[in-house]
């Protein structure tokens, strides 16, 4: 069974493409029920449901990566790659071995582990590469840049960040629209890791970049990243008061955000609020990025 992919319309969910599980009325009734499942936060039930359906098919692709899912939410990442390691053996397709490996790449990711992420990264960037699609492998590239940078080996970040920009603009007769889409992820990625290594000068001249570009109106789209990046920058050179600001005009669903303004909140010194974040945050149930970084972050600051 092939899984599917959808287009991430995050910049915070590092604008990747997401190999899922099938989505919607085409989707197997027990993906859909384990998705429900999931979404209500009974992860028992869903791992019990997976397990069940890989009785009878042990090299389902949905099955295997659906029930590591699950253990990746439930910090048991050691026994969700195990999962994560049939769908691979099983995995036929460029689109299923995709898929496949992109779910272990996330496991890693939940665990802040960047060098084994990008090991799977890569294999999903080749697979693109074979098909000279470099938009696709700009997007992966980018993923795995964000993972590296969640977890705070910014030199990995910034190659990747730096590979997914050139790689993107490889793609023939690219338009000026696409070209300044790259720039712009460029320019956002400088800027976070400047502030992230305290840089706030470098910071805010990429910032400013940034907001250049989009002010070209090229790609009116990402307007909506911007607060989280002028955000992001702020909670990391010390400005917690704007940080606030900018963050609360971020998407307040994504879990990532999330933390950043739990973080912001303790930084104020306002810990009751910091907490109500965090527990948004730990409640997160994608298999991505956001997710990946947020989950054990939360529920660290929780415990």
């Amino acid at each position: 069974m092939k899984a599917t992919f959808a287009v991430a319309v995050s910049l915070a969910a590092a604008l990747t493409p997401v190999f899922a599980q099938p989505q919607g009325p085409a989707a197997p009734e027990f993906i859909r029920e384990g998705q429900r499942l999931v979404r209500e936060g009974k992860l028992d039930d869903a791992l019990a449901l997976y397990r069940e359906t890989l009785k009878g098919a042990p090299n389902s692709i949905p099955a295997n990566i659906g029930a590591g899912s699950v253990l990746d939410l439930m910090g048991k990442g050691t026994e969700a790659r195990t999962y994560f390691a049939k769908a691979i053996g099983a995995a036929q397709t460029p689109e299923e071995k995709a898929a496949a490996n992109r779910a272990m790449a996330m496991s890693y990711a939940f665990e802040a582990n960047c060098e084994k992420t990008v090991e799977y990264e890569q294999r999903i960037f080749d697979i693109y590469a074979g098909q000279k699609n470099y938009y696709q492998q700009g997007e992966i590239a980018d993923e795995a840049a964000r993972v590296c940078i969640d977890s705070a080996d910014f030199a990995a970040a910034s190659k990747w960040y730096k590979t997914g920009h050139d790689v993107g603009l490889q793609e023939p007769n690219i338009s000026a629209d696409r070209r300044d889409l790259w720039e712009f992820r460029w320019e956002h990625a400088q800027a976070r890791l400047a502030a992230r290594r305290g840089e706030a000068a470098e910071a805010r001249r990429h910032v400013a970049s940034a907001k250049a570009l989009l002010d070209k109106g090229t790609n009116p789209q990402q307007q909506m990243f911007f607060p989280y990046l002028v955000g992001y920058v702020d909670l990391y050179t010390g400005d917690y008061r704007a940080a606030l600001e900018q963050l609360q005009k971020a998407n307040q669903r994504d879990p990532f955000i999330q933390c950043l303004i739990g973080e912001t909140y303790e930084k104020l010194g306002d810990k009751a609020q910091a907490m109500e974040y965090y527990r948004k945050a730990a409640a997160a149930t994608s298999h991505n990025p956001p997710a990946a970084y947020a989950v054990p972050f939360a529920r660290k600051k929780l415990s």
